[in-house]
């Protein structure tokens, strides 16, 4: 397994202090987030995921804690819309240049608004996808935030 990826180089380029954590994806795994958590020896609660949603038909990225499920009113009103949906895995993959069970916040092929939950920020150091299966970012969600020009908002269903 690499640990350079599209990732963990924009991470490098934006001077962000992380570490890698590796560990055995399960593809079969119920909730990928939950599993990632529990196979790094994590409190979910700081194991974020990554989801791409469409709001009013343009994507958005959305990082949560991988025991939360996000709610879509709440993520509209965070952006100012009026619709969210999840985004179909198939387009999350071709937009963002990773496949499911490894999208990253980072890196991504093009740049989307995203939004990271608040509770997140309130966590001394969080883990986020660092572009591969099995493959974690240890690092603080403030430089994470501020790396991804995201905005904070209680997202959670």
């Amino acid at each position: 397994m690499s640990k350079s990826t599209r990732a963990t180089l924009a991470l490098e380029k934006a001077k962000v202090a992380f570490t890698v954590h590796t560990y055995t994806y399960d593809p079969n795994a119920e909730r990928i987030g939950l599993q990632a958590a529990e196979a790094i020896g994590e409190d979910p609660s700081r194991v974020l995921k990554t989801l791409m949603a469409e709001l009013d038909g343009k994507p958005v990225c959305v990082v949560l804690p991988s025991d939360q499920e996000v709610s879509m009113k709440k993520l509209a009103a965070a952006f100012g819309g009026k619709h969210a949906a999840m985004m179909k895995p198939a387009v999350a993959e071709k937009l963002t240049g990773f496949v499911v069970g490894g999208i990253s916040p980072f890196g991504q092929k093009k740049l989307v608004p995203t939004v990271i939950d608040s509770a997140a920020l309130e966590e001394p150091h969080v883990y986020m996808n660092g572009g591969q299966r099995g493959l974690q970012v240890r690092l603080n969600p403030k430089d994470a935030q501020k790396a991804l020009g995201a905005i904070a908002a209680s997202v959670v269903a």
